[in-house]
């Protein structure tokens, strides 16, 4: 068990809805962190399942339960009650079903310290079909619109404030509540700053069929205990990610697929797309995901 601080630096922010499952890997990747001058707020969406009791169950003090009283359906919600709630004047956020390797804060704490208002760090987002992509890849610049997983990403508590706290899709137009909030931030505060070192893990819903209703934990498991039986977990899932790229003198079947598309519309010009809205966008992955539309 470990000591309240009563003024942490940074306050961690995990969102979750009725995923118990999942979050003993989660939250046991934060408590693998380097640095330990945190507090960990697990919020919940309204939740009906066992996650408070998950939460509750951990010998942690820096480890603290909240649920809202009704669900809303988007991370916004719960985001903003543990910002709130909040006595860090760092903010980190975790997905329920992402995982931090143990020099996640560190880093990017470091780079607060160096005069950054916002920073994020790389990402490694595992497919279904077992491929691997790292975001963002070498050369990368963020702009107004681009997306950056919640999961790398640390602010100042006072900055989040001042942009007026996260969004719902309902009201940001075309741009998702991620990259809404990261825009309104950077406005105030300055561009957001890239540490380019591989911190997380990111397993995204949305491209996981059902994965609300199944509700599996086998990917977070097997992840956590590679990243825990590692001597040096970045350089060891970098290396995974070299192995895992296919011959670049010999096309992957996806990569020829690309190209003849290419030539196609090179030879016929695609209608240009309808803009699509982040409500829109919203709804259609809670139904990818399993989740019914009445929260």
């Amino acid at each position: 068990m470990s000591p309240v601080d009563s003024h942490p630096r940074v306050t961690v922010i995990i969102a979750t809805y009725n995923w118990a499952t999942v979050l003993p890997y989660s939250v046991g990747s934060v408590l693998d962190q380097t640095f330990t001058d945190f507090e960990l707020l697990v919020v919940g969406d309204g939740c009906t399942d066992e996650s408070g009791d998950v939460v509750g169950a951990i010998p942690d003090e820096r480890v603290r339960w909240l649920d809202l009283g009704a669900n809303a359906g988007h991370q916004s919600a719960p985001n903003n009650e543990g910002i709130r709630q909040a006595r860090g004047s760092i903010i980190a956020y975790l997905g329920h079903d992402d995982l931090w390797l143990p020099h996640h804060l560190e880093s990017l704490v470091t780079a607060m310290d160096a005069g950054a208002t916002i920073a994020h760090s790389t990402s490694l987002l595992p497919a279904v079909d077992g491929s691997l992509r790292v975001l963002p890849t070498s050369g990368w610049a963020w702009a107004p619109g681009r997306w950056v997983p919640p999961t790398s990403m640390v602010h100042h508590r006072e900055l989040v404030t001042d942009a007026g706290g996260w969004r719902m899709p309902q009201q940001t137009g075309n741009s998702d509540p991620e990259a809404d909030l990261l825009a309104r931030m950077a406005t105030i505060g300055g561009l957001p700053r890239w540490v380019p070192r591989l911190t997380c893990v990111k397993f995204s819903a949305a491209l996981r069929k059902d994965v609300y209703k199944t509700r599996p934990s086998h990917e977070q498991a097997r992840w956590l205990e590679r990243i825990r039986g590692a001597e040096d977990p970045e350089a060891d899932l970098l290396a995974l990610v070299k192995s895992s790229q296919p011959d670049r003198d010999r096309p992957s079947r996806h990569q020829a697929r690309r190209l003849v598309r290419a030539v196609r519309r090179r030879i016929r010009p695609a209608p240009v797309p309808a803009k699509v809205t982040a409500e829109e966008r919203w709804h259609t992955n809670r139904r990818f995901k399993g989740l019914d539309e009445s929260g």
